[in-house]
């Protein structure tokens, strides 16, 4: 891989210049010139959004470029800058959906936002004795270091995490399909049975430590004893999610939320995230950005290019009829055979 940053930038604001200079200060780095190759890079995405929240020249960048292999092998993070408190979450979320179908992976908190007047920087201010802006510059440098020193590492333990009858699931039906392609990876997989996680209490800080110094966490039961255990020990996690109301169900959302006990505890920069979601009508894109945000953006977890699966299916198990389905399972499962050390 070039150990180059290459960096994108097709909108240019004023108010971003002086703050890219000073993140790319210390870091070898050249400017995306039309028609190279974006292929096995390090790439930083720079995303100044309109007052509509949209960078509309990047879109239209990737609408022109848009092929499947045209992030092949490179790994990529991104800076979005809105002019007001909002978009730059779900801007981050549309680009990195976008971007990872066209081959490009995301080290784990690969999004550096910073809204109106650095806002969303003042609780940092509390413990770092510095201007709102010098932490925005240190967080921008925090992540061009991960994606300057970012390895595909060989990976051993897969996990999937699902809430879903086995019986009638779509989404757990496609899962298996996949999975009966992964004949030489072993699969530890979880059921999240109604009722046997209560969502996360938002306990203070201080309690949410305490706890985490214990491997525990205020609410206890499956989570503690088995669930965060599953989690910490894989490499690969698998999120099997059904479109319930366009959000993951409440099972696998309390899942994601109680995730801050071991948050606080160690990293998920290493740990690999997939996911398998399926739409009654429409809406799997949103259930995906959904997981990209919680996973990727907050938690840290990182993205391999095409991480996910996506489909739409109404009547039981009609998932598997879809045309050419085992062969998009196929490749999923290939993608994950590929992060798998003791794969054959």
């Amino acid at each position: 891989m070039n150990s180059k940053l290459l960096v994108i930038r097709k909108t240019y604001e004023d108010p971003l210049d002086q703050v890219v200079v000073s993140i790319l200060s210390e870091t070898p780095y050249e400017w995306y010139e039309e028609g190279m190759s974006c292929k096995n890079r390090r790439i930083l995405i720079i995303a100044p959004l309109n007052e509509l929240g949209y960078d509309v020249s990047l879109l239209n960048w990737l609408t022109t470029h848009h092929d499947k292999t045209f992030f092949e092998g490179s790994i990529g993070g991104m800076i979005v800058c809105s002019t007001s408190d909002y978009y730059t979450k779900s801007m981050a979320q549309d680009l990195i959906l976008h971007m990872n179908s066209m081959g490009l992976g995301f080290v784990g908190h690969s999004v550096l936002e910073i809204v109106k007047n650095y806002k969303n920087f003042e609780t940092w201010q509390k413990t770092m004795n510095c201007s709102l802006e010098e932490i925005a510059i240190t967080h921008g440098k925090q992540l061009v270091e991960r994606l300057q020193s970012h390895q595909f590492k060989a990976l051993n333990s897969i996990l999937a995490l699902h809430s879903s009858s086995y019986k009638t699931s779509n989404t757990l039906g496609l899962w298996h399909l996949v999975k009966s392609h992964l004949k030489s990876c072993e699969v530890n997989e979880i059921h999240i049975e109604n009722g046997t996680v209560v969502d996360c209490k938002g306990c203070p800080f201080q309690t949410c430590m305490h706890f985490g110094k214990h491997h525990s966490c205020f609410y206890g039961g499956v989570m503690v004893e088995e669930v965060l255990p599953a989690i910490e020990a894989a490499d690969i996690i698998v999120w099997v999610c059904p479109n319930y109301n366009d959000s993951v169900s409440a099972n696998m959302l309390a899942v994601i939320n109680r995730l801050t006990v071991l948050y606080r505890q160690i990293s998920f920069h290493d740990k690999v995230c997939f996911a398998v979601v399926v739409s009654g009508n429409s809406g799997s894109d949103s259930v995906t950005k959904q997981l990209i945000g919680a996973l990727n953006i907050n938690k840290g977890f990182q993205l391999p290019p095409y991480f996910s699966i996506m489909a739409t299916a109404n009547d039981p198990l009609k998932v598997l009829e879809i045309q050419h389905i085992d062969d998009e399972a196929g490749f999923m499962a290939q993608n994950i055979s590929n992060f798998c050390q003791n794969a054959k």
